[in-house]
C-alpha cells in the first residue's frame, strides 16, 4: 500500500441490514442505500481501499441460538445445524452481494469458513492472502459472520467484529467503522436521549454501567462486548481510530468514508473523559 493509500474495514451489523425480530428477513433497501453510499465514498477518495464485513442478524443468528453452534458442535443434530447456520449466513451474503452487484461495486467474498481454524474459539490460521490479492487489485473483498471448524469445539462461530481484530493485526487498518442501527453509544441508556462522543480506554468506566447487550437474538455479544473489544484493539495499535455510527441515516457512512466523525469515536488518544451530546 503506497503513503495515499488508506486502508478501513467497514461492518454493516446484522440489526442493521435485517430484521433481527423476524427471521430471515433481509432489508433490502437499507442495503442498496448502503452499497450506493459505498460507491460514491470509494469514488470520491481514489485512494481508499476498503474491506467489509456483515453480521448475520436474523439468519445466521437465529440458527445459531436454536442449536448453540458457538458453544461446540459433537452430535449428528449438533453438525446439521451448523451447516443450517451455514446456509443462513451465506444466504444473506449472496443478497449483500447481489445488491453490491447492482450498484456497480467489484465485490467478492472471501469466505471465513473457508479459509479460517480455530482453537477453542481462537483464530490459529487464517489465508490472509486472498482478501490482500483483493485489496491490491481495487476489489472489494467482503467476509461476514461464520461458522468455522475448530479444533477444540469441533466448530463454532465467528463474528464479524472477532474477523476483523486478527485482520486489524495483520493489515493495519487505519480506522474500523461500525455501521449499526443506533446512532453511537448512549450516555444515558435506556433513555438513549444522549451520546457519547468520544470513548479511550480510561474513559471507558465512566460508561460502562449504561452499556448494555442487544435488545434482539444475538449469539456473539451486543454492543458492550463491541465497545471493549475494539478498545482492547486500539490500545494495541495505537494509531487506529473505531466509529461506531448509524447507517440508516442517510450520508452519514459516505461521510465516514470521508473522514468525518459522527458517532462515537473510540481511540487510545491521551484527552479528557468522554463527554456527550443530545442526539
Amino acid at each position: 500500500m503506497t503513503s495515499t493509500e488508506r486502508l478501513y474495514f467497514l461492518k454493516l451489523g446484522g440489526s442493521l441490514i435485517t430484521d433481527k425480530h423476524t427471521p430471515r428477513s433481509a432489508r433490502r433497501d437499507i442495503i442498496q442505500n448502503l452499497a450506493g453510499e459505498i460507491k460514491a465514498g470509494m469514488e470520491h477518495n481514489p485512494g481508499l481501499r476498503l474491506l467489509v464485513g456483515h453480521g448475520s442478524g436474523s439468519f445466521g443468528h437465529t440458527s445459531a441460538a436454536k442449536y448453540g453452534t458457538r458453544a461446540g458442535v459433537r452430535s449428528e443434530k449438533d453438525w446439521r445445524g451448523f451447516i443450517e447456520v451455514w446456509q443462513d449466513a451465506r444466504a444473506l451474503n449472496q443478497i449483500v452481494i447481489e445488491l453490491f452487484t447492482q450498484a456497480g461495486l467489484p465485490a467478492i467474498t472471501i469466505s471465513p469458513s473457508a479459509t479460517i481454524s480455530t482453537d477453542d474459539g481462537k483464530i490459529i490460521k487464517y489465508e490472509v492472502e486472498s482478501i490482500s490479492n483483493a485489496l491490491s487489485n481495487n476489489l472489494l473483498p467482503v467476509i461476514h459472520g461464520d461458522v468455522v471448524f475448530d479444533k477444540t469445539r469441533g466448530g463454532t462461530i465467528l463474528s464479524t467484529e472477532e474477523i476483523f481484530i486478527y485482520l486489524a493485526n495483520a493489515l493495519h487498518p487505519q480506522k474500523i467503522l461500525l455501521a449499526g442501527q443506533e446512532p453511537g453509544v448512549w450516555a444515558d441508556f435506556p433513555v438513549c436521549s444522549s451520546l457519547v462522543s468520544l470513548i479511550t480506554p480510561t474513559s471507558l468506566v465512566e460508561i460502562e454501567g449504561k452499556l448494555r447487550g442487544s435488545a434482539a437474538v444475538d449469539v456473539t455479544g451486543g454492543m458492550y462486548h463491541k465497545v471493549t473489544s475494539m478498545l482492547e484493539l486500539v490500545q494495541r495499535i495505537n494509531e487506529l481510530e473505531v466509529l461506531i455510527f448509524s447507517g440508516e441515516e442517510r450520508g452519514t457512512l459516505s461521510a465516514a468514508l470521508d473522514g468525518e466523525e459522527a458517532g462515537t469515536l473510540l481511540c487510545n488518544r491521551k484527552i479528557e473523559p468522554p463527554h456527550a451530546h443530545e442526539s
